[in-house]
């Protein structure tokens, strides 16, 4: 009967974050110019509401960590910590060129690297800044990746 009702428990937390993932948005570094593209998201022209994706104001109350920008090395200890203070199962995806590799700040004095250096990483996003139409399709992947279905490498296909 326990193993039931804990079943049933589990089944409902996997309904909850495929149809409303929260997440939350952390730049470790950039130029901001995936910030932008990433808000441009929010906006009725974009609309990834649609698929119940909701700003968390916290990471304790966050499912995704979306993290642009390259690991600086003041950010490090801070990013370490907001993805520690998420509940599991957590997820992360690295949003634009620099949080994939560096960008156009690799093998500066003050940066480390990508983001999956220090975290894993579920889905990429890739470009400078990433259309709006790529992050939707980074969204739809880990959305599938939730669902337990198969992801192409964990990478968006270019439009």
């Amino acid at each position: 009967m326990q193993n039931l009702i804990l079943n049933a428990l589990e089944k409902a937390k996997t309904w909850a974050r495929l149809n409303s993932p929260w997440v939350l948005h952390y730049n470790s570094g950039s130029c901001n110019g995936c910030d932008i593209e990433l808000l441009a998201t929010i906006t009725p022209r974009y609309d990834v509401e649609r698929f119940g994706v909701k700003l968390a104001g916290s990471p304790r109350h966050a499912d995704v960590l979306i993290a642009t920008g390259p690991v600086t090395r003041q950010s490090r200890d801070r990013l370490l910590r907001i993805y520690q203070q998420m509940p599991e199962p957590r997820y992360v995806m690295a949003l634009g060129a620099c949080a994939l590799g560096g960008g156009v700040f690799h093998n500066c004095y003050n940066t480390l690297g990508g983001i999956d250096a220090f975290l894993p990483v579920d889905v990429y996003v890739p470009g400078c800044p990433p259309r709006p139409e790529a992050i939707i399709n980074g969204v739809v992947l880990l959305l599938q990746k939730l669902k337990g279905e198969a992801v192409p490498h964990g990478e968006p296909q270019p439009a």
